[in-house]
């Protein structure tokens, strides 16, 4: 899986309030993602085989229980991706709810 299908299932769940990086504005509700680095690889002939990229997700919202957050892991589940949630935060200055999941894909490199 390639960075720009990480994208699109972002792009799926919140279509208008999804953003690469950073939030350009802030709705109600909204998903930040990026990727991190590389976990792993798998390495064949001395050379890079498979490159395991990491990133996360953020999920902000004011809805306490909010059923987008069943949306998103299962979207997750849906495709080649492993995830965990990574933490839970009341943020009071903004009144935003944040949950944060760490995520890898596999991408063929060789």
């Amino acid at each position: 899986m390639r960075l720009e299908q990480v994208r699109d299932l972002f792009l799926s769940i919140l279509p208008t309030a999804t953003f690469h990086y950073n939030a350009w504005s802030k709705p109600d509700k909204y998903i930040v993602w990026a990727e991190d680095g590389q976990s792993d690889a798998i390495h064949a002939d001395n050379q890079m085989q498979i490159q395991v990229l990491q990133g996360t997700v953020d999920y902000f919202t004011k809805t306490e229980f909010d059923p987008m957050i069943d949306t998103i892991q299962q979207a997750m589940n849906g495709v080649d991706m492993a995830w965990a949630l990574n933490s839970v935060q009341h943020e009071e200055d903004t009144g935003f709810i944040h949950h944060e999941w760490t995520w890898e894909v596999e991408k063929l490199v060789g």
